[in-house]
């Protein structure tokens, strides 16, 4: 250490020397760090066309060069034109790129027509568009939940159907799903089902549901197209006609004895203002019989009733009581021969 610094005070130009190979040392370190050059070496061995400034730049506007420079060679050896600023512009717009470049391949395998472009904004559109592709390739089946129609004759009929579907790639971005399909082939089942004058009639020949579905055209404006649809299962459900007329017959009972008890309460009503008027009447005939012994007084005061009349009056009352007497007795006998009899 001592000759060093010994020879580096007689020698400036050995302590710049050093400086300069201290320095590059650094930079070459910090180059290193910054530009991945083991990527750059993988890219060039496999034909795909980057330079070490466009993985700086790539850092630079913070793209992971490995998330475009794989891809890239990949579509390279797969023989599909493609540059750099195309993936790092699908990058940063948020899309995967090598879901892109996957489906761009298998299109190709495929001879199905695709562009960059039209992968790109499929993939943008939330869709996976290498999915697309390969039901495109392979058509994917689509089983529908039990729905359930009704005859014209008031049997319920449950139907399943599995829909064969084929991706549309050209309506992909702004396509209805698989959602919408099934609501379709649903809404075919209950008007084929509903338009049946017998559940016989749907039993006997279920390809009438596919045939009736088919002739729709149901898979417009959505992303895929219908190859079949087939009826899986078939079964017979409630009886709702049978249902809504015994729940019919239920409401009408209800309606009946809801107004028979009205016209009970409407009779109870009367009876008891008959019984009130009854009452008022009889304080009246009471209230006129306290004014007969008041009346004879004052006739007898007047001198307009003798003792004779008076007399006669009572044997009149007296009479009057013993033919009522009789006849209750008499009412009271034929009362209770009825009765022994």
């Amino acid at each position: 250490m001592e000759s060093l610094m010994y020879e580096i005070m007689l020698n400036p130009g050995f302590f710049s020397t050093l400086m300069i190979i201290v320095l590059i040392i650094i930079l070459l370190t910090l180059f290193l760090r910054f530009v991945p050059i083991g990527l750059w070496i993988t890219a060039y061995f496999s034909g795909a066309k980057v330079s070490i400034a466009d993985l700086a730049g790539m850092r630079l506007r913070r793209v992971r060069p490995s998330d475009i420079v794989n891809p890239l060679i990949k579509a390279t050896k797969a023989g599909v034109p493609i540059t750099t600023n195309e993936l790092e512009a699908h990058y940063l717009a948020g899309g995967n790129v090598n879901i892109v470049v996957d489906a761009l391949i298998a299109a190709q395998r495929a001879n199905i027509e695709l562009g960059f472009e039209q992968a790109a904004a499929i993939d943008l559109a939330g869709r996976n568009v290498f999915e697309a592709v390969q039901v495109s390739v392979n058509p994917k089946v689509i089983e529908t939940p039990v729905i359930a129609g009704v005859a014209m004759n008031g049997i319920e009929v449950q139907a399943k159907a599995k829909v064969t579907v084929r991706a549309n790639i050209e309506r992909l971005v702004g396509g209805a799903g698989e959602e919408t399909i099934i609501a379709r082939v649903g809404e075919g089942i209950v008007t084929t089902v509903g338009s049946a004058k017998t559940h016989s009639e749907v039993l006997e020949n279920p390809d009438s549901i596919s045939q009736t579905i088919l002739r729709k055209g149901l898979d417009s404006g959505t992303a895929f197209e219908i190859l079949s649809i087939d009826i899986a299962d078939v079964d017979v459900g409630r009886n709702i006609g049978a249902k809504l007329q015994a729940d019919q017959a239920e409401a009408d009972k209800k309606i009946a004895q809801a107004k028979a008890e009205e016209r009970r309460a409407i009779a109870v009503a009367l009876e008891q203002e008959n019984v009130a008027q009854v009452q008022k009447m009889r304080a009246k005939v009471v209230e006129a019989q306290a004014q007969v012994p008041l009346a004879v007084a004052e006739a007898f005061r007047k001198g307009q009733l003798g003792v004779m009349d008076y007399y006669k009056l009572e044997n009149i009352q007296s009479d009057s009581k013993m033919r009522q007497a009789i006849a209750g007795e008499e009412s009271d006998s034929f009362k209770m021969s009825d009765q022994n009899e």
